[in-house]
């Protein structure tokens, strides 16, 4: 399972935030069964938000060739000793 990015951790945690806040201001609960409800569904909001916030998209080349292949002699961005001319 890849990692969530960034803007899906904010989205999360933004949403879990004030949709807890809202949620208990609307309601007018003072029960420990009331605010467990409203946080439980705050959380579960909030998991669903960043679960379906957009992930970033690969570049074109890439994702319509699949991953980029390395040949055996290829180094890569590095530049030999010899080249630099000292």
């Amino acid at each position: 399972m890849p990692r969530p990015t960034p803007a899906q951790i904010a989205y999360g945690s933004a949403t879990v935030v004030l949709t807890t806040l809202a949620m208990l201001l609307l309601s007018q609960t003072r029960s420990g069964a009331g605010i467990a409800v409203i946080t439980l569904s705050a959380l579960a909001l909030g998991l669903l938000v960043a679960l379906r916030a957009p992930l970033p998209r690969r570049g074109r080349r890439e994702s319509a060739r699949g991953p980029a292949q390395r040949t055996p002699g290829h180094t890569g961005s590095r530049i030999s000793e010899h080249s630099l001319g000292g």
